[in-house]
């Protein structure tokens, strides 16, 4: 590929030919890789190599459609290669929230204190006029912000081997599990639903999954495989920020739900119709587009060792 320079005919008709074998053994090692070793460290570095060396076998592929094919397939199959990270993170972000949210049922002076003064409203007890419009924007917004800090913050701070994400997740976890309790509590249940719904679900999973991709960078720290831990985590961090890059549509469609669908007053039916559905489309996609494109590496891997195997017949 070097001598090449992005132009094959450079390499003459034999190097063509070798460019094409090349190409094709380093495709069977990549699906192989993907199949049976997808947690290996060397495999990032041969998807690169074998996708820049698709790039020069044919050429048609701009860089636009790069970029299209990564939203398509490629950020979902990221998402979906570590699946134990994804568990890990969810865990450490519901488990205190469950229990958090039954504490401050059963002490609710205790949970208020415990709250940060911002999200004290959603604790007030209802009142005949209601929270108004301004307050439940205020309120909502904040809350908005607040994930969106945190999604950025679990991120950057896989670098602390992963540590300082799984405290993040669990004390946002008990943050947000003591609002609740408190708000059930309080007799604000339905009031909080209905603010958090639409934009929540998907904002935990930007959470979750930003997370996820920095413990990665956490783990290469202290599992680097083969690799020198440098190399190990520059790898890790290229493939953590294209998950972050790739989860930020995400982030803007939960703050789009936020202003246009939580604020215009709508059955509380909708609501939860639409935070789910959104947060059902998310995973679906994790799983059916990232096992698609296991399932395109694996045939891949077929169609390459017939190949193979009739040169070599040949």
């Amino acid at each position: 590929m070097e001598r090449a320079k992005g132009k094959p005919e450079r390499l003459g008709a034999d190097g063509v030919r070798r460019l094409g074998e090349l190409y094709r053994g380093a495709a069977a090692d990549l699906a192989l890789a993907r199949r049976r070793f997808p947690t290996d460290s060397v495999r990032p570095r041969l998807e690169r190599l074998v996708g820049a060396a698709g790039l020069l076998v044919y050429e048609g592929t701009s860089r636009r459609s790069s970029v299209v094919s990564f939203f398509r397939r490629g950020y979902w199959r990221t998402v979906a290669e570590r699946p134990v990270f994804l568990a890990a993170a969810w865990i450490l972000l519901m488990v205190p929230a469950v229990i958090a949210a039954f504490w401050a049922m059963d002490n609710p002076d205790a949970a208020a204190a415990f709250i940060p003064g911002e999200f004290s409203a959603a604790t007030d007890p209802p009142s005949d006029a209601g929270t108004t419009a301004a307050q439940e924007a205020v309120f909502s917004a904040t809350l908005f912000t607040h994930n969106i800090q945190v999604t950025f913050l679990g991120f950057a701070l896989g670098i602390t081997l992963g540590i300082g994400t799984g405290f993040l997740l669990a004390f946002n976890g008990l943050i947000l599990g003591t609002i609740a309790g408190a708000a059930i509590e309080a007799g604000n249940g339905q009031a909080f639903a209905e603010f958090v719904i639409p934009h929540g679900p998907i904002e935990l999973t930007c959470i979750v999954v930003t997370a996820a991709a920095g413990a990665r960078m956490g783990w290469a720290l202290v599992e680097p495989g083969p690799l020198e831990r440098k190399a190990a985590l520059a790898q890790e961090a290229k493939t953590a920020v294209l998950v972050v890059v790739g989860t930020m549509p995400w982030l803007v469609l939960a703050g789009l739900l936020e202003a246009f669908v939580r604020s215009q007053g709508l059955p509380g039916w909708i609501l939860i119709a639409v935070g789910l559905g959104v947060f059902g489309l998310y995973w679906t996609l994790v799983a059916t587009l990232g096992r698609t494109a296991s399932a395109a590496s694996d045939r891949v891997e077929t169609s390459t060792s017939y190949t193979r195997t009739t040169l070599q017949s040949v």
